[in-house]
């Protein structure tokens, strides 16, 4: 039952990180904690399970230094302004918990566009500057799935084998 519920929670998490401010993660992070804690008071946990509990932990770290790391850097390459970048995080925030997730989605890449549109009054390099957001978000996506993905193989590693 444990099991099941820990597993439920890790595609919970992986399956939220297609929503850009949903902290997918550290979702599965606190799974894997809460398993670990429950484990630990049963009196199974080996070094091994600790051990798998630690490059989990490590993950979860990293994927989010590298998801900040990759968007970040594709849009400061464009010479957008931390005010924008800025802007344009606060609205998929802000419209993600007010609206919907997917109001979220778009409204990031949105604001980006008409931020970037009235500070260079260009629309066309303010299109190309939510290109490169939408561009580096995809990135960024793929390399936190993957580090996702990589967890829950540690965390099926730890609780079946």
């Amino acid at each position: 039952m444990l099991q099941t519920l820990t597993l439920f929670a890790l595609l919970v998490g992986w399956l939220g990180l297609l929503v850009p401010v949903f902290p997918g993660l550290v979702v599965m992070w606190l799974a894997t904690a809460m398993y670990a804690a429950l484990e630990n008071l049963a009196g199974r946990m080996a070094t091994i399970d600790w051990l798998l509990f630690g490059l989990i932990s490590l993950l979860t770290v990293v994927g989010s230094i590298v998801d900040n790391v990759i968007i970040a850097r594709k849009m400061r390459g464009r010479s957008i302004p931390w005010s924008s970048i800025v802007l344009a995080y606060l609205a998929g925030i802000v419209s993600s918990v007010l609206l919907t997730p997917v109001a979220g989605i778009a409204a990031a890449p949105l604001t980006l566009f008409a931020v970037e549109s009235a500070r260079l009054r260009d629309r066309g390099r303010g299109f190309e500057s939510a290109r490169a957001y939408m561009v580096a978000w995809g990135w960024s996506f793929l390399a936190v799935f993957g580090i996702g993905a990589l967890m829950i193989g540690a965390w099926v590693m730890w609780a079946f084998f």
